[in-house]
């Protein structure tokens, strides 16, 4: 990790102890956010996107009123951007690690595309089915982004909400048991990926 990116991982860790949630307004250069961006299209070109789902089990289902994302795994084998990206991840994975002690494992993250008017309502990233996850982390691909263009993140955070926009380049991390949060509308498609650090599952003792 160079001299800026361990400020800013120093920074974002001290924001999480403090108050749960932290922001980076730079935490991936220009040239990164476009070669994902573009890497995006062409993912989607090639069909593999598929439209987001809700809820669990059976209940499991597509709803586009409260949800109306399409998403991608970013999975491997990855291109050399997506690792230099995932790169960034691991080490603000070990520098929380090394500052908060959460014992945050592995990374596992998606791409988002939300096409004019889609959003997603307010909800918790942690479910009982999906405990293992600690912290949220949202990075944003966009380009030229304006406030008209809308589309913020809202954090719910105690009786108030943190509004983030999309701008490229910003990073947002939080504790995923413990913020609710939307994605509003936007007026253009807004591209991000989504992706949260976990903790190992927990194993039942032996009865």
């Amino acid at each position: 990790m160079n001299g800026a990116a361990d400020t800013a991982a120093q920074r974002l860790g001290a924001e999480l102890a403090g108050q749960g949630w932290g922001i980076d307004h730079a935490f991936l250069p220009a040239s990164l956010v476009a070669a994902l961006r573009s890497r995006i299209g062409e993912l989607d070109a090639a069909g593999a996107f598929r439209p987001a789902a809700v809820g669990a089990g059976a209940a499991r289902a597509v709803r586009p009123a409260v949800r109306g994302d399409r998403l991608c795994w970013l999975e491997p084998p990855a291109t050399a951007d997506e690792r230099l990206f995932l790169g960034r991840i691991e080490a603000l994975r070990l520098a929380l690690n090394g500052r908060l002690q959460l014992g945050l494992f592995d990374f596992e993250c998606q791409y988002a595309i939300y096409g004019p008017g889609a959003r997603y309502a307010r909800h918790l990233d942690r479910s009982p089915a999906g405990a293992e996850r600690v912290v949220s982390v949202v990075a944003y691909l966009n380009d030229g982004w304006t406030a008209a263009d809308r589309g913020e993140l809202q954090l719910y955070v105690d009786s108030d909400r943190v509004t983030v926009a999309p701008a490229g380049g910003t990073l947002v991390i939080f504790e995923s048991a413990r913020f609710e949060h939307e994605v509003c509308p936007a007026s253009r498609e807004r591209f991000s990926i989504a992706g949260w650090y976990r903790r190992r599952a927990r194993v039942p003792a032996p009865v």
